[in-house]
């Protein structure tokens, strides 16, 4: 991890625009949205629906009683997740998120892995999710999830051309909805308890044959590797931090008010359908419509699936808007051929950047089409070696001058980065060894790429830029 960047310097004039523009810095996003903006479009982005509705019920098969424990954990984890991402975005507010934070911090090289492993991610997640929505439509009508699926990727694209502080109410109106339906659960639950608080903590899970099985803790700790993800969308904040106003101080706010407020709204109606389901089978079997439905009725139950589907729309659009921030920042910092660079890097009469936006959005359309089960797989190896990247990065944030830069700055540092990087360690030790193979070869050729092309053109290539205005 060498040829390490320093913030400012590595901005060179013009590098993206044409020869009669050789004296203009480098294009920046318009800071537009406060705390409360970038709070509603990052708590989107997590849908702690869409998490209770398709992430818990997995867990609940193999926790059963223990798996609000375990997201709890998760949460506390998360937090120093938060702390990393918190300290290096305010460093390093640039729409270019992981990728940026770790070249400056931990050299190039590294960065370009991030960025490759983000673009993974880019790339699969939305669609995955996106085909989801036709599970959530069916009390109304029958839909062919591929077809749903690319459809709400087309619809998320669209949104994403448009203003970003208009995406933030049209994501905030769909936040309200979601967490309604969170709600709903969470007063039904409770209000048809089965069992005390006690059963939180009883370890109990539904084995075969009618058996009530022991919950290890060996596996509390494997399901982790699900319940510390089950949050992490709180990471978009540090994708919008070039579009924040104040970004050194709202960052950080952004950041941790959506940890908080995500962890609440899944942990406290996981709680209630633990304690609500009428037996120790029927909270395993993860049925939480059914269970809606027994507490209540059908309309209720419907009321409740048709939330959660906007929340996967509402997703949509967040990931749509935040992976076309990471491409346009890849252009804007020379990553690819010149005219790949100057395509990518156009902004439109919204100030959102169209051409990155389409070249997201489209591609997801048409991945709905594909079997995702591998990919899927490799997703999940590239967010564990891409926060372990972050987490390093964490631990060189104060060398040199970054000691004595203006940025929010975590408590029991270096302490929590080092939790991290072993936690991850574990996790990524836990990923099936063809998953890690898929990942690995994609990496190796991206190493390629870097020691053939960008390397040997390090003047001209790879030039990691923070916006000007970084300080204000």
């Amino acid at each position: 991890m060498t040829d390490t960047l320093r913030p400012v310097d590595n901005a060179a004039p013009g590098d993206l625009g044409a020869p009669a523009q050789a004296t203009d810095s480098p294009k920046t996003l318009k800071r537009s949205i406060g705390v409360v903006g970038g709070t509603l479009l990052t708590l989107s982005c997590v849908t702690p629906a869409s998490t209770l509705f398709v992430v818990v019920p997995d867990l609940f098969g193999s926790l059963g009683t223990a798996t609000a424990l375990t997201i709890a954990i998760g949460s506390l984890l998360c937090i120093a997740v938060a702390f990393c991402y918190s300290e290096l975005g305010t460093l390093i507010p640039s729409a270019g998120g992981e990728y940026a934070m770790v070249s400056t911090m931990a050299g190039r090289l590294a960065g370009w892995l991030v960025f490759v492993l983000s673009l993974l991610v880019v790339m699969i997640v939305p669609p995955v999710i996106a085909m989801g929505t036709a599970d959530y439509l069916a009390p109304i009508v029958h839909l062919d999830p591929a077809m749903t699926g690319a459809g709400v990727m087309l619809l998320a694209t669209l949104a994403g051309l448009l203003d970003l502080r208009a995406n933030a109410w049209i994501t905030g109106i769909f936040l309200v909805l979601e967490v309604i339906a969170a709600g709903v659960v969470a007063m039904l639950g409770f209000a048809h308890s089965h069992r005390g608080v006690d059963s939180l903590v009883s370890m109990q899970v539904a084995g075969s044959g009618g058996h009530t099985d022991a919950v290890t803790a060996m596996l509390v700790i494997s399901g982790l590797a699900i319940a510390l993800f089950a949050t992490q969308g709180f990471s978009t904040a540090v994708y919008l931090s070039e579009e924040l106003e104040h970004p050194r101080r709202n960052v950080a706010r952004t950041v941790l008010a959506t940890l908080a407020i995500s962890s609440v709204i899944i942990i406290v109606p996981v709680a209630a359908i633990t304690m609500g389901a009428s037996d120790i089978k029927e909270l395993t079997s993860g049925d939480l419509s059914a269970m809606v439905t027994a507490w209540s009725n059908s309309a209720v139950g419907t009321f409740v699936s048709l939330c959660v589907a906007l929340a996967i729309i509402n997703a949509g659009i967040v990931m749509v808007i935040q992976n076309s921030r990471v491409l346009f920042a890849s252009a804007r910092d020379k990553a690819w051929p010149e005219p790949v660079n100057n395509v990518f890097s156009k902004l439109g009469r919204f100030g959102s950047p169209w051409v990155s936006t389409l070249a997201v959005g489209v591609p997801g359309a048409l991945l709905c089409f594909v079997n995702l089960d591998t990919l899927y797989g490799v997703t999940g190896v590239s967010v564990t070696g891409m926060y372990l990247l972050v987490a390093v990065a964490a631990l060189l944030a104060r060398r040199g001058h970054h000691k004595h830069t203006p940025a929010w700055r975590m408590p029991l540092w270096p302490a929590m980065p080092i939790l991290l990087i072993v936690v991850l360690a574990y996790i990524l030790s836990q990923q099936e060894v063809v998953y890690l193979l898929w990942t690995g070869g994609i990496t190796a050729v991206a190493t390629l790429y870097w020691a053939f092309y960008l390397r040997p053109r390090r003047d001209t290539r790879w030039l990691v830029s923070i916006p000007e205005d970084a300080q204000v």
